[in-house]
């Protein structure tokens, strides 16, 4: 499954590599991106879990970016 999702306070692009190379060693994570220029994240990952991998992003996201919200 593969869902886009809206960032809120992504302060800049470093912090967005960063979330996107946290998100992607994510177990059941195919692929993700992270944009600082449109403020999105696509993640493709595993449907069956797809809500257990998306709690970890959550996780993995705040702890690059505290501030960063993830519009689910």
């Amino acid at each position: 499954m593969k869902k886009t999702f809206k960032l809120v306070d992504l302060d800049c692009a470093n912090c967005a590599a960063k979330m996107e190379t946290a998100i992607r060693k994510i177990d059941g994570v195919h692929d993700a991106s992270v944009s600082f220029m449109t403020q999105k994240m696509t993640v493709d990952a595993e449907d069956e879990k797809f809500e257990a991998i998306m709690d970890q992003v959550v996780k993995v996201c705040r702890k690059v970016e505290p501030d960063c919200e993830i519009v689910r």
